[in-house]
């Protein structure tokens, strides 16, 4: 497996789980001393896209055929004794209107939380997994990945995307939606190749004026793709796809006639029938961007999963440049947003304990803390509603939806009403332990109101269950001391206990 730069440090077993429309994919490696060794890796056709039915529900057989693949992984995970797991879920989860119901299931077979990713986002981890074969080559790239509900577009220089974007076109739906007689024609491929070409309409101006030196493609239409060509002529270097070579494809594709005849040497007989969709998309891309040859690499969004896991304990967490990037653009005062966190996190390792809190909640509260005023850069009156709005629906590399909603929610509950939680199985955290973390930011917001660090009113925070004792250890200011009191009324509006002794 390629080598990656990692922090060094004793050696890690990581497992990254991608719950693709089209194939789940297992990846566990050993992350030693810099460098990604690979264990196992795997991958199962399930196509969750095709168990879409026409209310965008997933139908009970595709749901099983899922959970089974999902034990077969659980069993590999739990043989390999892997230290972290992260699981990630594409197009599918975020179209099918069910897709909870299937998630609880997934996770218990897991025992990991299933995050959700939005478009960019995975366009985004694709990227940074596939750029790890030219991570010190600063030459523009466009990158693209075919997948069964999707297709990501990227275009990045070195390890850093430019243009992100995720497209509704992926091979599984687009075999469903033109190929469902099972018919190939020219009719049939000129009709798919258009529909991608109108997805594609809206991003071909853009990613032509960054312009790219090389074209890569990432999974397994390109994949296919490659080693079909290469089979049909020999001399093509491994891995290559020519514009000739498409043309030759479809042509060979419409003369086979149906999809119940695709068979082609190089070309996997679980893939044969998603197989001249996947052709339709990749030529509509050819075209749209003027492209002559690509060049597929094994690094995908598992691989950038794996790497994200990883650097979320160093100074390279990408969480931290958005949340970081989103203060300047909103004018944030970084300064008491800083002082809110310190105090929040000060308050929360008093609880870690009583309350069962873990390292996920603490990272939650401080991003919390770091952004809770996001929503003065809209407007001052319910600017705690303005910055729950932003952060639900901005494109924030590095954080799933669950994440996005959950650190959403916390904003809107830093102040005034209780708002209620998110539903079980939607934000990152369980309804109730948001709820515990939306009381700590409350009080550090008080207790921060002066806004001057240098104004510390030493305290002890205990709980009995939910019960919350706030304990000052010497005098505090009468301003203090009401808005203290007003936060108690907020707190026994939703049945809370808040006990506020002065000496």
């Amino acid at each position: 497996m390629t080598n990656f730069q990692t922090p060094s440090s004793a050696p890690l077993r990581l497992a990254a789980v991608d719950l693709g429309s089209n194939s789940f994919h297992l990846l566990i490696v050993e992350a030693d001393n810099g460098h990604f060794t690979e264990l196992e890796k795997c991958s199962k056709k399930v196509q969750l896209a095709a168990g879409l039915d026409d209310h965008g529900q997933l139908d009970e057989n595709v749901m099983i055929r899922a959970l089974e693949c999902l034990e077969a992984f659980g069993t590999i995970i739990d043989e390999h004794r892997v230290d972290r797991l992260r699981v990630v879920g594409t197009n599918a989860l975020r179209t099918a209107a069910n897709s909870i119901d299937f998630v609880v299931c997934a996770e218990q077979c897991l025992g990991q939380r299933i995050e959700t990713i939005s478009g960019r986002e995975e366009a985004r981890l694709i990227y940074q997994g596939a750029s790890t074969a030219w991570q010190n080559d600063t030459a523009h790239c466009l990158v693209a990945d075919i997948g069964g509900g999707s297709t990501e577009l990227i275009v990045g220089s070195g390890t850093r995307p430019l243009a992100l974007e995720s497209l509704e076109m992926g091979c599984v739906v687009y075999t469903r939606r033109f190929f469902g007689s099972g018919d190939i024609t020219e009719a049939t491929m000129a009709s798919a190749e258009q529909a991608a070409l109108l997805e594609l309409a809206n991003i071909t101006a853009h990613y032509r004026r960054l312009g790219w030196q090389r074209a890569i493609g990432t999974s397994g239409t390109i994949k296919a793709a490659a080693a079909t060509l290469r089979a049909i002529h020999p001399g093509l270097k491994k891995g290559e796809i020519t514009r000739e070579g498409l043309v030759e494809l479809r042509r060979k594709l419409i003369e086979l006639g149906h999809l119940d005849r695709v068979s082609m040497s190089g070309l996997k007989s679980n893939r044969a029938r998603v197989f001249p969709a996947g052709i339709a998309i990749l030529s509509a891309i050819f075209k749209a961007l003027n492209l002559e040859h690509m060049q597929h690499t094994n690094g995908a969004l598992r691989d950038g999963v794996l790497l994200d896991l990883l650097s979320r304990d160093t100074r390279h967490d990408v969480r931290h440049t958005t949340l970081g990037d989103m203060q300047r653009q909103y004018q944030v005062d970084v300064q008491h947003a800083e002082y809110v966190a310190a105090t929040a996190l000060t308050l929360f390792d008093q609880l870690e304990t009583p309350w069962a809190l873990d390292e996920a909640s603490r990272q939650l509260l401080e991003q919390a803390a770091m952004v809770h005023e996001i929503g003065l850069g809209i407007a001052h009156n319910r600017y705690h509603q303005h910055g729950s709005y932003l952060l639900a629906n901005s494109d924030m590399p590095g954080f799933s939806l669950p994440d996005q909603l959950a650190l959403a929610w916390l904003v809107q509950a830093h102040r005034r009403q209780l708002p209620e939680p998110p539903p079980e199985h939607r934000a990152a955290l369980p309804s109730s332990t948001l709820m515990r973390l939306a009381r700590l930011l409350r009080l550090a917001v008080v207790l921060c109101r002066a806004r001057d660090s240098a104004d510390h009113w030493p305290s002890t925070l205990a709980a009995d269950d939910d019960s919350l004792t706030l304990t000052f250890l010497q005098p505090i200011p009468d301003l203090l001391r009401q808005d203290l009191a007003l936060e108690q009324q907020w707190q026994q509006r939703s049945g809370l206990s808040l006990i506020i002794e002065t000496p």
